[in-house]
C-alpha cells in the first residue's frame, strides 16, 4: 500500500489557522439602475437621486488570506489587504466563526500587517526560521484564491532566494519595492495574498504576496522573519517603532544621473519638493546632524543605498536611540555624519 502524502498531514495542522480577511466600508445603498447606451453597447448605471440622501449599507469591497500565530489571536497578513484605513476588517474562521479585526500595524515596506481578535485557545501556526530556507527545499502554500475557495494548498518548492519584484497592490494599486522575496513554484492566486508558505514541518516561512501576470508557476513570499520584529515590536509598544532620519529624498538611478549630470548613479539625492516643507525637516535627526540640500546620501552604517536597497529599509535596521554612520555626498566630496535617529511619530 503506498504511503500517504506528508502534505495530509500539514494541512490537518495548517489549514484550521489559515483565515479570511474581509474588507467591507459603508457605502450608499443603490436600489435603482438605468440603461446607457454608448459606442454600440449597453451600459448598466446606479441611479442617483438629486436632493436625495442614499441609505448606507456595509458593503464588501475586497479580500485576502491570512494565518493565526498565537492562541490569544494574533494575525499576520499582507499589508496591501488592510491597507484602507477607513475600512472595517472580519476575519473568518470558518463559515460559524466570524470576528472583527483591529489592524495593530501596517509596514508597508515589507508588505506586511499584523492584526488582533479576540478569542481564546485558537488554533495558530508555528512560525520557523526563514534564515534557513534552502533552495529547491519543498513547500506549501496555503489561502483562499479569489475569496471563493477556502483551505486550498498548493505545493511547489523553493524556486529562488532573496529576489527583488516591484508590485501593486492595495485598494489603491500603489507600487511597491519588494526585496529578500522567497521565490516559489507553488501556485500563488488572487486571494492568497497574506496566507502562509510553509515548508514540510508545517511552520510558516513566508507571506504569501505576488505572483507574475502572464508568467506561470512564479510566486512570490516575503520571508516570516521580517513578521518577527513587527511582531515584538506591536507586542511591545503595541505599534510598529519606525526609526525617522527627517529628509526629503528621490532614489538615483542610471538615467536620472545622467539627465541631471549626476557624479554617481547610486544614493539617495536629499531635495525639497515642489510644494510643502524643505528638504531637510525642521528639528529632526537629519537637521541636526547637518545633512543639507543636494546633499546625496550614499551608505547608512556600511550598506549602500541604491534602487534595490533604498533608504527606507536601510533606515528599519537602525536603531532609535543610537548612532548610524551616514556617508554623504556634498559638493564632489565624501562626508561622514553621525546621527541619532528618533522615533517616527
Amino acid at each position: 500500500m503506498a504511503s500517504k502524502s506528508p502534505i495530509i498531514q500539514i494541512a490537518k495542522k495548517v489549514c484550521p489557522a489559515v483565515i479570511t480577511v474581509i474588507v467591507s466600508k459603508d457605502l450608499p445603498k443603490v436600489e435603482e439602475f438605468y440603461s446607457f447606451p454608448y459606442g454600440g453597447k449597453e451600459y448598466i448605471l446606479p441611479m442617483a437621486k438629486d436632493g436625495v440622501q442614499s441609505k448606507m449599507e456595509k458593503t464588501q469591497i475586497g479580500g485576502g488570506s491570512g494565518f493565526v500565530i498565537s492562541k490569544d489571536g494574533y494575525v499576520i497578513t499582507s499589508n496591501h489587504v488592510v491597507s484602507d484605513t477607513t475600512a472595517d476588517y472580519t476575519v473568518i474562521l470558518n463559515p460559524r466563526h466570524k470576528y472583527p479585526a483591529k489592524v495593530l500595524s501596517r509596514n508597508p515596506i515589507n508588505d506586511i500587517a499584523v492584526l488582533k481578535i479576540e478569542g481564546e485557545n485558537l488554533s495558530y501556526i508555528d512560525l520557523a526560521d526563514s534564515s534557513k530556507i534552502q533552495l529547491g527545499e519543498e513547500v506549501v502554500a496555503v489561502g483562499n484564491p479569489l475569496g471563493e475557495f477556502h483551505d486550498t494548498l498548493s505545493a511547489g518548492i523553493v524556486s529562488g532566494l532573496s529576489r527583488y519584484i516591484t508590485a501593486f497592490g492595495g485598494v489603491d494599486h500603489q507600487m511597491q519595492n519588494l526585496r529578500g522575496l522567497i521565490q516559489t513554484d507553488a501556485a500563488i492566486n488572487p486571494g492568497n495574498s497574506g496566507g502562509p508558505l510553509v515548508n514540510m514541518d508545517g511552520k510558516v516561512i513566508g507571506i504569501n504576496t505576488a505572483m507574475i501576470m502572464g508568467a506561470q508557476n512564479i510566486g512570490f513570499a516575503i520571508p516570516i522573519n521580517y513578521a518577527k520584529k513587527d511582531l515584538e515590536e506591536v507586542k511591545k509598544f503595541g505599534k510598529i517603532v519606525i526609526p525617522f532620519l527627517g529628509v526629503k529624498y528621490v532614489l538615483l538611478s542610471k538615467e536620472m544621473a545622467q539627465a541631471n549630470k549626476l557624479p554617481v548613479e547610486d544614493g539617495a539625492l536629499v531635495v525639497r519638493e515642489i510644494l510643502g516643507e524643505p528638504p531637510v525637516i525642521k528639528g529632526s535627526a537629519a537637521e541636526r546632524a547637518g545633512m543639507k540640500e543636494f546633499d546625496i546620501i550614499l551608505e547608512c552604517n556600511g550598506q549602500k543605498i541604491n534602487l534595490k536597497n533604498p533608504l527606507a529599509n536601510v533606515l528599519q535596521k537602525c536603531k532609535i536611540g543610537e548612532e548610524s554612520n551616514f556617508k554623504v555626498l556634498r559638493d564632489g566630496k565624501e562626508v561622514m555624519l553621525k546621527v541619532v535617529l528618533e522615533e517616527k511619530v
